[in-house]
């Protein structure tokens, strides 16, 4: 691999289908099936109605946003979200250990309690895109909860209910009850402009019917939440400068005519106000994970399989990069001249088994589009590939030696096949778990695990794990509730194994040790 591209490939991102959210904008908790490619059919709303609240930019007129105001206001929701009140056992540290300890050679260290948790709330928005009760908020507004209420702008107030989430777009999918209800067109967030104007339509501060003005400020924009947090993430967000508050959540972007281009998710500013700027998920992105939950129950990720560096100016640049004293501005400015670009992503390595494997794409090449969008920074390549499935086929337009050049590619997922991956719930497992008693604990001399209480096929009984086997780790994840398995058993899913290697001890003290094939044909 050549010089430049070493020192480019340090500060590389995988690119996975993935993204996240920067200053999340709700109150945080305190502490059916279709074709392949329906997803425009599930948007196809009437529109005839339509018509842009802004005059014509010619004849100097100001812009009127009433009507597009009207026509979203009735369909925002105001989302409240409970975590009921739980007995919890945590680790507390002995106070008196090391005294104790030290003169009377005792052990010491931590104890185990049991206390209460007290109930959590947060509020958040959300935006009926059905007439049939379906909602998209962010997933951050209904995470953990445990009960969830939506209040409507006539305030009537019903029970949600979650038809699926997906954490790496920050999106969620409800349902209420009921028909007729008022939605909002979904519009093209692709058309959207720099300068145009938009509305925030929200319940910020735990208000209702909350409407503010903007213009769109920047596109594909990324907050790099994803590297802060340790989690893959999709961003690629529409920019505003309409006031975004918190409880803002999971409300609606809205241009002037009155179409969803956007999902408020975060904002950005030194006081937690409105000072700053705000954050939404754009429609194009939205569409896809919607239909895939309804279709699926998981959303169907691509990856494109390689390791790239993104070419274009970055704050951040002008610090030095390596041994030589080289800034990473100096080093992208021989980038783009050796590469005869402006600006694209250079391909530093080909991840074997992936998309790009496949096809003529190779180190040194500097990807600038996908299908008809130009791929300027890595937050646009996150925003193309997340409109795909896999087997999709694209055309990426690339360049190699100052040509330009088009390949095709055959895009799959993280597993590096073309299957459809189903939601893998615990039902598939086919068996019943609680966590192990104090008694158990004590006669094994254990701290935490999980057991095994009925067996009824499914894949457990397939890997011969019997009743009362005690689950100390999946994965090498140490195992306390039975969400803790649900949790790696989600991550087993989406990995190329898909396979739940499980160690623990059965009530004899006979260690043991299985591997759970999770995969479905």
């Amino acid at each position: 691999m050549k010089q430049t591209t070493k020192i480019l490939l340090g500060a590389a991102a995988t690119v996975l289908l993935s993204a996240g959210v920067a200053g999340f904008t709700s109150y945080r908790m305190m502490e059916g099936s279709s074709s392949a490619h329906s997803f425009e059919a599930l948007f196809n709303q009437d529109t005839t109605g339509a018509r842009y609240a802004g005059l014509s930019a010619m004849n100097v007129q100001p812009v009127d946003l009433t009507v597009a105001a009207e026509r979203s206001v009735h369909a925002v929701v105001h989302i409240r979200s409970t975590q009921t009140s739980k007995i919890q056992e945590v680790e507390v540290q002995d106070p008196f250990s090391e005294f104790f300890g030290e003169f009377f050679g005792g052990r010491g260290g931590t104890q185990r309690r049991q206390v209460q948790t007290p109930e959590r709330t947060g509020f958040g928005s959300g935006v009926i895109i059905k007439s049939d009760g379906y909602i998209v908020t962010n997933n951050h507004v209904i995470a953990g909860a445990d009960e969830i209420s939506v209040t409507l702008n006539d305030n009537r107030q019903l029970k949600g209910r979650i038809i699926g989430t997906d954490e790496e777009t920050d999106l969620a999918l409800l349902k209420i009850e009921g028909d007729d209800f008022p939605t909002i067109p979904v519009g093209d967030s692709d058309a959207l402009k720099v300068g145009e104007w938009v509305l925030a339509v929200g319940n910020p501060f735990n208000l209702t019917s909350t409407v503010t003005a903007g213009i769109v400020s920047a596109k594909a924009r990324g907050l790099g939440m994803g590297q802060q947090n340790g989690k893959q993430s999709i961003e690629s967000y529409i920019q505003t400068d309409a006031a975004i508050n918190q409880g803002n959540s999971g409300g609606a972007l809205v241009n002037a005519a009155g179409e969803l281009v956007g999902i408020n998710a975060a904002l950005f500013s030194p006081t937690g106000s409105n000072t700053g700027y705000g954050f939404a998920i754009p429609t194009s992105i939205m569409k896809k994970v919607v239909a895939d939950l309804m279709q699926y129950g998981t959303v169907q990720r691509v990856k494109l399989g390689v390791a790239v560096t993104s070419l274009v100016e970055e704050p951040g640049d002008t610090q030095v990069a390596d041994k030589t004293g080289k800034r990473l501005s100096d080093i992208k400015k021989e980038a783009r001249e050796k590469f005869g670009v402006i600006d694209g992503l250079l391909v530093g390595e080909v991840v074997e088994g992936g998309s790009a494997a496949g096809a003529d794409i190779k180190v040194d090449d500097v990807i600038i589009g996908i299908d008809n969008k130009e791929i300027h920074k890595f937050a646009d390549l996150q925003e193309a590939l997340a409109k795909y499935r896999p087997g999709d086929k694209v055309k990426v337009k690339l360049m190699r030696d100052k040509k330009q050049k088009v390949v095709e590619v055959v895009l799959k997922n993280e597993q590096g096949t073309t299957k459809v991956v189903k939601e893998a719930g615990m039902d598939i497992l086919g068996a019943a778990f609680k966590p192990v008693s104090d008694e158990l604990k004590r006669q094994l001399n254990l701290g935490y695990g999980l057991q095994v209480t009925g067996v009824s096929g499914g894949k457990m009984a397939e890997a011969g794990i019997r009743k009362g086997f005690i689950i100390l780790k999946a994965n090498g994840q140490q195992l306390k509730s039975v969400s803790d398995l649900e949790s790696v058993m989600k991550q087993a899913v989406k990995s190329p194994d898909q396979v739940l290697f499980l160690t623990g001890i059965f009530p004899s003290g006979k260690r043991g040790n299985f591997a759970v094939d999770l995969s479905q044909e």
